[in-house]
């Protein structure tokens, strides 16, 4: 009896050992094939430039390809069904622009949950807006347009990429912060809004700034804030919204990665370090710059946090607008 007693704590510790050495090797393991990066839109643009920015090194770190598969429409969620549906193992990732994840959801119905259907991994880049009018328009920075907006209620008209699209929720909460009231122009992407914009159809627009960048430097447009925490490096000119007074007026564009809820919790971490890493090199950075954004690194818990914080926030400013979908 007492041969057995003591071997058999001995039996566990082994089978423990064997279980942890088997649990190890399957992390180790991760990724063995290549992986999916589902993108929520189509090539070329910021979202599509910013998953194959973290999908080249991301690719070589894994020592496995990271394969970037376009899915655009339904804003975000023809991308967003395809991943919820796929095995949360890892090797069906989603790279998401922030206006389909925490504004779609608060104007339209969608099939999936912001919040619940996915684990969060890292945000990959942000960027922050650029608020712009004609250049013929008499104000040279925000305290003059907002004087300019309350002596001329309503007669001012801003530009937006469509109906819900950041642009358009970004302008009425600066409305509602300064008390005034510029009416409402969609349009069918930026390129269509910015060429009316430059032909002094309509009056201002709030988007990033790589299309806009050209027209500032020419003096074609006037660039009154930087809705981000700093002045771009590509346009130190321009202050930000808080020097200029609005501090709260904080508006970015941001593209991060999701992956199935369910998805092991080793996996999203192995992810994330490589993710953090890469996003730390002077290369990727640079990258970043260019395209007049900034690499800030947000890890799961981040993440997960920040989205719960911008689905909150643009609801109020939604909510208030009275922004329906398809409007």
């Amino acid at each position: 009896m007492k041969k057995h007693t003591t071997l058999k704590p001995l039996c566990y510790a082994i089978l423990l050992a064997g279980l942890g050495s088997s649990v190890n090797a399957q992390e180790v393991a991760y990724p063995d094939r290549p992986v999916s990066l589902i993108v929520s839109a189509a090539p070329g643009g910021t979202t599509d430039l910013a998953a194959r920015m973290i999908a080249e090194p991301l690719s070589k770190a894994l020592g496995q390809s990271v394969v970037v598969e376009n899915k655009p429409g339904a804003s975000g969620g023809i991308a967003a069904s395809q991943v919820l549906r796929a095995k949360p193992d890892g090797y069906t990732l989603l790279l998401q622009y922030s206006g389909y994840q925490v504004i779609t959801p608060n104007i339209d119905k969608v099939s999936w949950d912001p919040v619940k259907s996915f684990a969060p991994v890292a945000n990959v880049l942000s960027a922050p807006q650029v608020l712009v009018v004609k250049k013929d328009l008499p104000v040279n920075n925000l305290k003059e347009f907002v004087d300019y907006a309350i002596k001329n209620p309503g007669k001012l008209n801003y530009a937006s990429s469509g109906n819900g699209s950041l642009q358009q929720v970004a302008t009425e909460q600066l409305n509602q912060m300064a008390n005034i009231e510029t009416t409402h122009v969609p349009y069918k992407g930026t390129g269509p809004a910015l060429a009316d914009l430059l032909g002094g159809v309509v009056d201002l627009t709030i988007t990033t700034p790589p299309p806009l960048l050209p027209h500032i430097k020419s003096g074609a447009l006037k660039a009154l804030v930087v809705t981000g925490s700093q002045r771009l490096d590509s346009a130190p000119e321009v202050p930000t919204a808080a020097e200029a007074g609005y501090p709260d007026l904080q508006v970015s564009s941001w593209f991060a990665m999701y992956a199935p809820a369910g998805t092991p919790d080793a996996v999203v971490q192995k992810l994330a370090g490589e993710i953090e890493k890469i996003m730390a090199t002077d290369e990727y950075r640079e990258k970043a710059e260019t395209l007049g954004a900034t690499a800030e690194f947000m890890g799961p818990e981040a993440l997960g946090k920040y989205t719960e914080e911008e689905l909150v926030r643009w609801k109020k400013v939604i909510d208030t607008a009275g922004i329906k979908g398809n409007q």
